[in-house]
């Protein structure tokens, strides 16, 4: 199967365990439940309203009234 583990690579697996706990990986995902969707919403939105003015964009040549 595998090797056994040298009594150093068991200190040091033993040592680095508590990186992976649960509550210490993805905290910012699980922080911010709905980040991801409202960030694609808003720029689908921006990337439209972008699109709207330079399609419908009132035309600056129009003569002033003094």
């Amino acid at each position: 199967m595998g090797k056994a583990l040298e009594p150093t690579d068991e200190f040091f697996r033993r040592r680095d365990e508590w990186r992976k706990h649960s509550m210490l990986t993805n905290q910012f995902r699980h922080a911010t439940p709905g980040l991801r969707i409202v960030v694609v919403a808003f720029g689908i939105y921006a990337a439209r309203e972008i699109a709207y003015n330079k399609i419908y964009a009132p035309s600056h040549t129009s003569p002033r009234s003094h």
